[in-house]
């Protein structure tokens, strides 16, 4: 006759009321389950598994105090691509601008999707992220994206040598943003715990290099736009730095001529919808009212009074944009048509290659070099905080932190000489001090 366990033994056995079940399957392994919270402010029964009953009853039990945490558990079933494609269709349309959410799609399309989009979002982990951005950063894109045989003459992996095109460190960095983005807003969406992207660090990249022009240079710059008939819009981009968007999408409305400022409201910008338009500028603090030097002021006056014979000039079909610069009838510029004009006057002054974004570097660093506060450049430039300016313009500030070394340096060496001069005999001898 089997003797019944004591009743103490069998109340150690029974689990309270909410720590959930655990038992053994026909299989061997051993399963927990349990109710947590759910998105919603719901419950719902999850269920764990383990070789042994510690192990499952250790899996359940850190659910459950995660639950009690107030950490809803995931629900997202499907895989990462699929909600790549939701939060781009029905999330990050309406919070990015146009271009920005067409290379989001971009990057989703050539990196995110082929790397780990069959990865289920809710099992998705840092050492995964971490592989592929490894993979990312040593593979040859030409090979991984088949790129070679899409070309006429192949010179990579279809002809037996491959080219090691590998992506920047920018770009890299890029992918992992865009990845992070996605991430975060399935955190705040309560679909996943946590966003693993964050865990895995990429390292800071190394800010694009640009060549800005000289003092010497920026003469020869203006000295070829003289009477060229885009004349302020250079004038004012060397003297102001404003961005091209900026200047192209400055209306007559937003110049104050008498009183020698400037109010940005919106930057001018092809998108793949709705072509050439007026959009809002890039953040809140790049909408800003700056000073316009006389210098520039004087330009804008004729160049209102050169638009005037423009538009007699072309009578009826003259189109009324608005727009401080535009073509002779009347119709905005395009971005690129200010391009070639650029690039065609550094040809005409003999001065290097350099990008129309670069004349606002060169001013910045030029104003720099005169000795202008950096919170000063920051408001100039519209910049949303001043680290960005300090950041951005660290090499300028390194510089002129060794001319003030220099100068430091050479005073003292000349103090020193002095003290170190023979004594002539004229000068009377130092008295003794009276100690007390």
């Amino acid at each position: 006759m089997t003797t019944p366990l004591p009743a103490s033994s069998r109340r150690s056995r029974t689990r309270a009321n909410g720590d959930g079940t655990v038992y053994q399957r026909k299989d061997s392994r051993w399963e927990a389950a349990g109710y947590v919270l759910a998105p919603g402010n719901t419950r719902r029964r999850v269920r764990v598994y383990g070789t042994t009953r510690k192990e499952a009853l250790a899996k359940l039990t850190e659910k459950i105090a995660a639950s009690n945490r107030g950490l809803p558990a995931p629900s997202a079933q499907g895989s990462l691509a699929a909600y790549l494609t939701y939060w781009l269709e029905n999330v990050a349309i309406h919070h990015l601008r146009e271009n920005t959410h067409t290379r989001y799609t971009a990057v989703t399309r050539l990196y995110l999707t082929p790397g780990l989009g069959k990865k289920k979002l809710t099992k998705l982990t840092a050492k995964d992220v971490r592989t592929w951005l490894n993979q990312l950063r040593t593979t040859c894109q030409c090979c991984t994206r088949a790129l070679d045989t899409a070309r006429d003459q192949p010179r990579c992996c279809a002809a037996g040598k491959c080219c090691s095109k590998r992506l920047s460190p920018l770009t890299l960095a890029y992918v992992h943003s865009v990845l992070k983005s996605a991430l975060e807003h399935a955190v705040r969406e309560e679909e996943i715990p946590r966003n693993v992207a964050r865990n895995v660090r990429t390292g800071t990249p190394r800010p694009r290099r640009f060549e800005p022009l000289t003092t010497e240079e920026a003469r020869e710059f203006l000295a070829a736009a003289s009477g060229h008939r885009l004349q302020p819009l250079f004038e004012l981009a060397l003297h102001t730095g404003l961005r091209k968007g900026e200047l192209l999408g400055m209306r007559w409305e937003d110049l104050d001529l008498a009183g020698g400022t400037a109010s940005i409201r919106r930057t001018l910008q092809r998108t793949n919808s709705s072509g050439l338009t007026a959009l809002p500028t890039k953040t809140q603090s790049s909408e800003r009212r700056i000073a316009v030097p006389t210098t520039c002021l004087r330009s804008l006056e004729q160049h209102r009074d050169r638009q005037r014979e423009e538009h007699e000039a072309a009578g009826e079909g003259w189109q009324n944009s608005g727009y401080v610069f535009t073509r002779p009838d009347g119709a905005p510029v395009e971005g690129s048509t200010l391009t070639r004009h650029f690039n065609t006057l550094l040809r005409q002054a003999k001065l290097r290659r350099i990008r129309f974004h670069d004349l606002r570097h060169s001013a910045a660093t030029l104003l720099l070099e005169q000795g202008v506060e950096l919170v000063v450049i920051k408001e100039l430039l519209g910049h949303a905080h001043i680290g960005v300016t300090a950041t951005v313009y660290a090499h300028v500030r390194l510089r002129l932190q060794r001319d003030a070394i220099d100068l430091l340096s050479n005073a003292l060496r000349t103090l020193t000489e002095t003290a170190s001069q023979p004594d002539d005999g004229d000068d009377p001898p130092p008295r003794a001090a009276i100690v007390r």
